[in-house]
Protein backbone atom coordinates (compact mmCIF):
# COMPACT_ATOMS: atom_id res chain seq x y z
CA UNK A 1 0.00 0.00 0.00
CA UNK A 2 1.47 3.34 -1.03
CA UNK A 3 1.66 6.26 1.36
CA UNK A 4 -1.02 8.07 -0.65
CA UNK A 5 -3.35 5.07 -0.53
CA UNK A 6 -2.70 4.59 3.17
CA UNK A 7 -3.40 8.25 3.88
CA UNK A 8 -6.62 8.10 1.87
CA UNK A 9 -7.74 4.96 3.72
CA UNK A 10 -7.08 6.53 7.12
CA UNK A 11 -8.99 9.66 6.08
CA UNK A 12 -11.98 7.61 4.94
CA UNK A 13 -11.99 5.66 8.19
CA UNK A 14 -12.05 8.93 10.10
CA UNK A 15 -14.85 10.28 7.91
CA UNK A 16 -17.15 7.26 8.07
CA UNK A 17 -16.45 5.56 11.40
CA UNK A 18 -19.13 7.32 13.43
CA UNK A 19 -18.62 5.21 16.53
CA UNK A 20 -15.01 6.40 16.64
CA UNK A 21 -16.05 10.00 15.99
CA UNK A 22 -18.70 10.11 18.75
CA UNK A 23 -17.17 9.15 22.08
CA UNK A 24 -20.50 8.53 23.81
CA UNK A 25 -22.12 6.61 20.94
CA UNK A 26 -22.80 3.65 23.25
CA UNK A 27 -25.00 5.86 25.41
CA UNK A 28 -27.18 6.72 22.42
CA UNK A 29 -27.50 3.06 21.42
CA UNK A 30 -28.39 2.04 24.98
CA UNK A 31 -31.03 4.76 25.18
CA UNK A 32 -32.51 3.68 21.86
CA UNK A 33 -32.75 0.11 23.17
CA UNK A 34 -34.46 1.19 26.40
CA UNK A 35 -36.89 3.48 24.61
CA UNK A 36 -37.60 0.77 22.06
CA UNK A 37 -38.49 -1.75 24.75
CA UNK A 38 -40.86 0.79 26.29
CA UNK A 39 -42.45 1.38 22.90
CA UNK A 40 -43.11 -2.32 22.37
CA UNK A 41 -44.48 -2.63 25.91
CA UNK A 42 -46.68 0.44 25.69
CA UNK A 43 -48.05 0.46 22.14
CA UNK A 44 -50.33 -1.85 20.24
CA UNK A 45 -48.01 -3.66 17.86
CA UNK A 46 -47.71 -6.76 15.72
CA UNK A 47 -44.16 -8.05 15.77
CA UNK A 48 -41.99 -10.24 13.57
CA UNK A 49 -44.22 -10.56 10.53
CA UNK A 50 -42.36 -12.28 7.67
CA UNK A 51 -42.52 -10.29 4.46
CA UNK A 52 -40.80 -12.73 2.10
CA UNK A 53 -43.46 -15.28 1.25
CA UNK A 54 -43.77 -18.13 -1.17
CA UNK A 55 -44.71 -15.60 -3.84
CA UNK A 56 -41.34 -13.84 -3.62
CA UNK A 57 -40.17 -13.65 -7.23
CA UNK A 58 -36.48 -14.39 -6.68
CA UNK A 59 -34.72 -17.52 -5.53
CA UNK A 60 -32.68 -15.56 -2.98
CA UNK A 61 -35.65 -15.85 -0.63
CA UNK A 62 -34.83 -19.54 -0.26
CA UNK A 63 -31.14 -18.98 0.35
CA UNK A 64 -31.06 -16.28 3.02
CA UNK A 65 -29.34 -16.92 6.37
CA UNK A 66 -32.56 -16.03 8.23
CA UNK A 67 -36.05 -14.84 7.40
CA UNK A 68 -36.30 -11.04 7.68
CA UNK A 69 -39.42 -9.75 9.39
CA UNK A 70 -41.10 -6.45 10.12
CA UNK A 71 -42.98 -4.86 13.02
CA UNK A 72 -46.21 -2.86 12.62
CA UNK A 73 -47.31 -0.19 15.08
CA UNK A 74 -50.87 0.66 14.01
CA UNK A 75 -52.42 4.06 14.52
CA UNK A 76 -55.89 4.34 16.03
CA UNK A 77 -56.80 6.56 13.05
CA UNK A 78 -58.34 4.59 10.15
CA UNK A 79 -56.76 4.97 6.72
CA UNK A 80 -53.72 6.59 8.30
CA UNK A 81 -50.53 7.57 6.48
CA UNK A 82 -47.73 5.02 6.80
CA UNK A 83 -44.11 5.59 7.80
CA UNK A 84 -41.81 2.76 6.73
CA UNK A 85 -38.61 3.31 8.74
CA UNK A 86 -35.36 1.49 7.85
CA UNK A 87 -32.63 1.22 10.46
CA UNK A 88 -28.94 1.93 9.94
CA UNK A 89 -25.76 0.21 11.10
CA UNK A 90 -23.69 0.18 7.88
CA UNK A 91 -25.78 -2.70 6.53
CA UNK A 92 -23.91 -4.97 8.93
CA UNK A 93 -25.25 -4.31 12.45
CA UNK A 94 -28.22 -3.23 14.57
CA UNK A 95 -31.79 -4.46 14.33
CA UNK A 96 -35.36 -3.26 13.99
CA UNK A 97 -35.84 -3.95 17.71
CA UNK A 98 -33.29 -1.20 18.41
CA UNK A 99 -35.52 1.28 16.57
CA UNK A 100 -39.04 0.73 17.91
CA UNK A 101 -38.53 4.09 19.64
CA UNK A 102 -39.29 5.73 16.28
CA UNK A 103 -42.94 4.68 16.56
CA UNK A 104 -44.51 6.43 19.60
CA UNK A 105 -44.54 10.09 18.48
CA UNK A 106 -45.77 9.16 15.02
CA UNK A 107 -48.46 6.78 16.27
CA UNK A 108 -49.61 9.55 18.62
CA UNK A 109 -49.90 11.82 15.57
CA UNK A 110 -52.11 9.31 13.73
CA UNK A 111 -49.41 7.58 11.66
CA UNK A 112 -49.02 3.82 11.25
CA UNK A 113 -45.36 2.82 11.54
CA UNK A 114 -43.67 -0.17 9.89
CA UNK A 115 -40.09 -1.12 10.82
CA UNK A 116 -38.46 -3.92 8.81
CA UNK A 117 -35.36 -5.97 9.42
CA UNK A 118 -32.91 -7.15 6.80
CA UNK A 119 -30.16 -9.73 6.66
CA UNK A 120 -26.77 -8.23 7.42
CA UNK A 121 -23.47 -8.09 5.59
CA UNK A 122 -21.30 -10.07 5.07
CA UNK A 123 -23.84 -12.92 4.97
CA UNK A 124 -25.56 -11.03 2.13
CA UNK A 125 -24.56 -8.11 -0.06
CA UNK A 126 -25.95 -4.58 -0.09
CA UNK A 127 -27.79 -5.32 -3.33
CA UNK A 128 -29.65 -8.19 -1.66
CA UNK A 129 -30.53 -5.92 1.28
CA UNK A 130 -31.94 -3.35 -1.16
CA UNK A 131 -34.03 -6.11 -2.77
CA UNK A 132 -35.28 -7.17 0.67
CA UNK A 133 -36.39 -3.61 1.44
CA UNK A 134 -38.24 -3.50 -1.89
CA UNK A 135 -40.04 -6.63 -0.72
CA UNK A 136 -40.83 -4.98 2.64
CA UNK A 137 -42.28 -1.99 0.80
CA UNK A 138 -44.27 -4.33 -1.45
CA UNK A 139 -45.66 -6.14 1.63
CA UNK A 140 -46.65 -2.80 3.13
CA UNK A 141 -48.34 -1.69 -0.07
CA UNK A 142 -50.32 -4.92 -0.32
CA UNK A 143 -51.10 -5.68 3.30
CA UNK A 144 -51.12 -2.56 5.46
CA UNK A 145 -54.85 -1.92 5.08
CA UNK A 146 -55.92 -4.45 7.78
CA UNK A 147 -53.63 -2.56 10.19
CA UNK A 148 -55.37 0.74 9.40
CA UNK A 149 -52.78 2.10 7.00
CA UNK A 150 -53.35 3.70 3.62
CA UNK A 151 -51.18 2.13 0.93
CA UNK A 152 -51.51 5.29 -1.17
CA UNK A 153 -49.76 7.39 1.49
CA UNK A 154 -46.49 5.62 2.29
CA UNK A 155 -43.37 7.60 3.18
CA UNK A 156 -40.08 5.72 3.46
CA UNK A 157 -37.50 7.04 5.94
CA UNK A 158 -34.15 5.73 7.07
CA UNK A 159 -31.07 6.60 9.07
CA UNK A 160 -27.50 6.17 7.80
CA UNK A 161 -27.49 2.92 5.78
CA UNK A 162 -31.27 3.12 6.08
CA UNK A 163 -31.15 6.54 4.43
CA UNK A 164 -29.36 4.95 1.50
CA UNK A 165 -32.04 2.27 1.32
CA UNK A 166 -34.82 4.86 1.49
CA UNK A 167 -33.37 6.60 -1.56
CA UNK A 168 -33.08 3.26 -3.33
CA UNK A 169 -36.78 2.59 -2.70
CA UNK A 170 -37.75 5.97 -4.07
CA UNK A 171 -36.15 4.82 -7.33
CA UNK A 172 -37.72 1.37 -7.22
CA UNK A 173 -40.13 0.49 -10.05
CA UNK A 174 -42.77 -1.62 -8.33
CA UNK A 175 -43.68 -3.23 -11.66
CA UNK A 176 -40.26 -4.89 -11.65
CA UNK A 177 -40.89 -6.24 -8.15
CA UNK A 178 -44.24 -7.83 -9.00
CA UNK A 179 -46.92 -7.38 -11.64
CA UNK A 180 -49.61 -6.40 -9.13
CA UNK A 181 -47.68 -3.38 -7.83
CA UNK A 182 -47.70 0.22 -9.09
CA UNK A 183 -44.59 1.78 -10.56
CA UNK A 184 -44.34 4.28 -7.69
CA UNK A 185 -44.87 2.45 -4.39
CA UNK A 186 -43.95 5.54 -2.37
CA UNK A 187 -44.06 9.17 -3.40
CA UNK A 188 -41.52 10.58 -0.96
CA UNK A 189 -38.60 9.56 1.19
CA UNK A 190 -36.59 11.00 4.08
CA UNK A 191 -32.90 10.17 4.39
CA UNK A 192 -31.26 11.05 7.70
CA UNK A 193 -27.46 10.97 7.36
CA UNK A 194 -27.73 8.89 4.22
CA UNK A 195 -25.01 7.57 1.93
CA UNK A 196 -25.72 7.81 -1.79
CA UNK A 197 -22.30 7.35 -3.44
CA UNK A 198 -20.96 3.95 -2.43
CA UNK A 199 -17.62 4.10 -4.21
CA UNK A 200 -15.67 5.66 -1.28
CA UNK A 201 -16.73 2.77 0.95
CA UNK A 202 -14.71 0.39 -1.21
CA UNK A 203 -11.56 2.12 0.12
CA UNK A 204 -12.80 2.42 3.72
CA UNK A 205 -10.88 -0.28 5.65
CA UNK A 206 -13.24 -0.77 8.59
CA UNK A 207 -16.19 -1.41 6.24
CA UNK A 208 -14.95 -3.14 3.11
CA UNK A 209 -14.23 -6.59 4.67
CA UNK A 210 -17.94 -6.87 5.50
CA UNK A 211 -19.46 -5.01 2.57
CA UNK A 212 -17.23 -6.65 -0.06
CA UNK A 213 -18.10 -4.01 -2.63
CA UNK A 214 -16.71 -4.21 -6.13
CA UNK A 215 -16.66 -1.30 -8.53
CA UNK A 216 -19.67 -2.81 -10.30
CA UNK A 217 -21.76 -3.49 -7.21
CA UNK A 218 -20.91 -0.10 -5.70
CA UNK A 219 -22.15 1.58 -8.86
CA UNK A 220 -25.26 -0.59 -8.94
CA UNK A 221 -26.27 0.49 -5.43
CA UNK A 222 -25.30 4.17 -5.62
CA UNK A 223 -28.59 6.07 -6.01
CA UNK A 224 -26.81 9.37 -6.63
CA UNK A 225 -25.97 8.04 -10.08
CA UNK A 226 -29.45 6.77 -10.91
CA UNK A 227 -31.80 8.81 -13.10
CA UNK A 228 -33.81 11.18 -10.89
CA UNK A 229 -36.99 9.48 -9.65
CA UNK A 230 -40.47 10.92 -9.90
CA UNK A 231 -40.88 11.22 -6.14
CA UNK A 232 -39.35 13.66 -3.66
CA UNK A 233 -36.40 13.11 -1.33
CA UNK A 234 -35.70 15.13 1.81
CA UNK A 235 -32.15 14.69 3.05
CA UNK A 236 -30.70 15.91 6.35
CA UNK A 237 -27.52 15.27 8.29
CA UNK A 238 -26.04 16.34 11.60
CA UNK A 239 -24.13 19.61 11.54
CA UNK A 240 -21.41 17.93 13.64
CA UNK A 241 -20.99 15.03 11.21
CA UNK A 242 -18.01 14.59 8.93
CA UNK A 243 -17.42 16.40 5.66
CA UNK A 244 -18.22 13.20 3.78
CA UNK A 245 -21.70 12.92 5.25
CA UNK A 246 -22.38 16.51 4.24
CA UNK A 247 -20.98 15.80 0.77
CA UNK A 248 -23.14 12.72 0.35
CA UNK A 249 -26.36 14.67 0.90
CA UNK A 250 -25.21 17.61 -1.18
CA UNK A 251 -24.20 15.25 -3.97
CA UNK A 252 -27.60 13.65 -4.37
CA UNK A 253 -29.28 17.05 -4.42
CA UNK A 254 -26.84 18.16 -7.10
CA UNK A 255 -27.30 14.97 -9.15
CA UNK A 256 -31.09 14.70 -8.85
CA UNK A 257 -31.82 18.43 -8.79
CA UNK A 258 -33.75 20.63 -6.41
CA UNK A 259 -37.09 19.68 -7.90
CA UNK A 260 -36.54 16.10 -6.65
CA UNK A 261 -34.43 16.96 -3.57
CA UNK A 262 -35.88 20.29 -2.42
CA UNK A 263 -34.47 19.97 1.12
CA UNK A 264 -30.82 19.28 1.96
CA UNK A 265 -30.15 20.55 5.47
CA UNK A 266 -27.69 20.27 8.33
CA UNK A 267 -29.47 19.82 11.66
CA UNK A 268 -27.76 22.19 14.12
CA UNK A 269 -25.75 20.84 17.05
CA UNK A 270 -26.28 17.16 16.20
CA UNK A 271 -23.94 14.27 15.47
CA UNK A 272 -24.60 11.02 13.59
CA UNK A 273 -26.57 9.60 16.53
CA UNK A 274 -28.25 12.60 18.11
CA UNK A 275 -29.65 13.69 14.74
CA UNK A 276 -31.98 10.69 14.84
CA UNK A 277 -33.33 11.80 18.19
CA UNK A 278 -34.58 14.94 16.43
CA UNK A 279 -36.84 12.75 14.32
CA UNK A 280 -38.76 11.62 17.41
CA UNK A 281 -38.87 14.95 19.21
CA UNK A 282 -42.31 16.42 18.45
CA UNK A 283 -40.94 19.96 18.93
CA UNK A 284 -38.03 19.47 16.54
CA UNK A 285 -37.97 20.76 12.98
CA UNK A 286 -37.00 17.32 11.64
CA UNK A 287 -40.04 15.67 13.23
CA UNK A 288 -42.28 18.39 11.82
CA UNK A 289 -40.76 17.93 8.38
CA UNK A 290 -41.51 14.21 8.53
CA UNK A 291 -45.10 14.83 9.65
CA UNK A 292 -45.59 17.29 6.80
CA UNK A 293 -44.37 14.68 4.31
CA UNK A 294 -46.80 12.14 5.73
CA UNK A 295 -49.87 14.35 5.87
CA UNK A 296 -49.61 16.53 2.75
Amino acid sequence: MTNTTSTRAAWLNAQYNNRARVADHADYLAQWARDSQRARDGLACVLDLPFLGADSPRSEARDLPGVPTLDVFPSARPHSPVLLFIHGGWWRSLDKRDHSFIAPPFVSAGITVVIPNYNLCPAVGVDTIAWQMAQALAWTHRRIAPYGGDAQRIVVAGHSAGGHLAAMLLCCDGRKVASDLPAQMCGSALAVSGVFDMQPLRQTPFLQPDLKLTAATAHRVSPAFFPPPKGRLTTVYGALESEEFARQSQLIQSRWGRDVVPVCEAVPDTNHFSVLNELVNPQARLHQQALHMLTH
